[in-house]
């Protein structure tokens, strides 16, 4: 994305990385990039008085990225706000792009909330961008630093910040402070109203996540393997004693290789793993590989069902709000490894 200053002039320092984009980006990436950039441009030109600002109604608009987010702010903001997510189920937000309509819609927002730790990949940088002159919350950014997991061995040897913190439900319980917080500054009125939802969320979530203990904890230890498609359980692993494979790293944008294939089907293999697990977010050619090659080396492995990694189900079902999405999930785990 391109940075602009109060002319609307490009920083050197953007404009030169602006031409190494169009030096390293395919032809088609680069010019989704420039139309999300020409958008904002256009709206950043607009009068104060006709783009985003001020309450609607009775009510505050909040848009939010991701389904897991958008149920926070909705929980927390109750009848105050009116919540959009821009990612519907089954959207990968490692590999979304923003179209001209949700930077209209965030640059119309009273509160952005997204999670941070670039989930959001190619949304990102229009996020970072948006936050300097719109009141946004990062919610994964507040959490503790020494608890949020790393990449290639940490962020000392140049790791990447593992975004999949809501796997972790007493860890994403953490979050709601950081969306109460933001409604409270941006109505302050309504204050003791957002904190009392925020309270009976937050032991919403601790009760759901002694749930999960409990019931994970009546899989044989042996049998606590999870092999997913790509690695968004780690802090899922971390929280409730589960070791956890992946044939993709922690973002789905690189492709996996033979060999990560390979040494997966080794392992499923030799350990007997009963079970492995596709995502509803994440294409299953890669999984479709591994259970023909387990089955091609004498080891017929079963497929466990489907999880919901990095996008919620549909709308208007248990599955579309976080806690229906983790019960489908810790359901679909046991009831596939014992």
């Amino acid at each position: 994305m391109m940075g602009f200053d109060a002319g609307l002039g490009l920083h050197i320092h953007e404009r030169n990385h602006f031409l190494l984009n169009y030096q390293t980006m395919n032809r088609r990436e680069f010019f989704s990039g420039l139309a999300t950039s020409l958008a904002l441009l256009a709206l950043w030109g607009c009068e104060s008085s006709t783009v985003g600002g001020g309450k609607r109604g009775d009510t505050w608009r909040v848009v939010c990225t991701t389904g897991m987010v958008a149920d926070v702010a909705r929980e927390v903001g109750g009848s105050r706000v009116a919540v959009t997510s821009l990612m519907g189920e089954g959207v990968d937000p490692h590999l979304y792009k923003a179209s001209p309509g949700d930077v209209k819609q965030l640059e119309d927002a009273d509160l952005i909330c997204y999670s941070g730790l670039h989930l959001e990949g190619k949304l990102a940088e229009t996020l970072e961008q948006l936050a300097h002159r719109k009141k946004a919350c990062a919610l994964a950014e507040h959490l503790p630093k020494d608890r949020i997991l790393y990449s290639d061995g940490g962020e000392s040897d140049g790791g990447f910040p593992d975004p999949h913190v809501w796997f972790d439900v007493a860890l994403w319980a953490q979050t709601i402070d950081a969306v109460r917080e933001s409604l409270a500054k941006l109505d302050p009125e309504h204050a003791s109203e957002f904190e009392v939802n925020a309270k009976r969320y937050h032991a919403e979530l601790l009760k759901l996540h002694a749930e999960c203990r409990e019931q994970l904890a009546s899989i044989p230890k042996s049998r606590r393997v999870l092999v997913t498609a790509h690695d968004a359980f780690r802090y899922f692993g971390r929280a409730y004693d589960i070791d956890v494979k992946a044939i993709q790293g922690i973002s789905t944008e690189g492709e996996a290789g033979v060999k990560q294939i390979n040494e997966l089907v080794h392992f499923i293999s030799e350990n007997r793993i009963k079970a492995v697990f596709t995502e509803s977010s994440v294409n299953e050619r890669n999984m479709q590989s591994l259970v023909e090659g387990c089955k091609q080396g004498g080891h017929e492995v079963g497929r466990g069902g489907e999880l919901f990694s990095d996008a919620m189900g549909k709308a208007d079902t248990p599955e579309g709000t976080y806690i229906g999405m983790v019960r489908h999930n810790i359901t679909m785990i046991v009831q596939g490894l014992k």
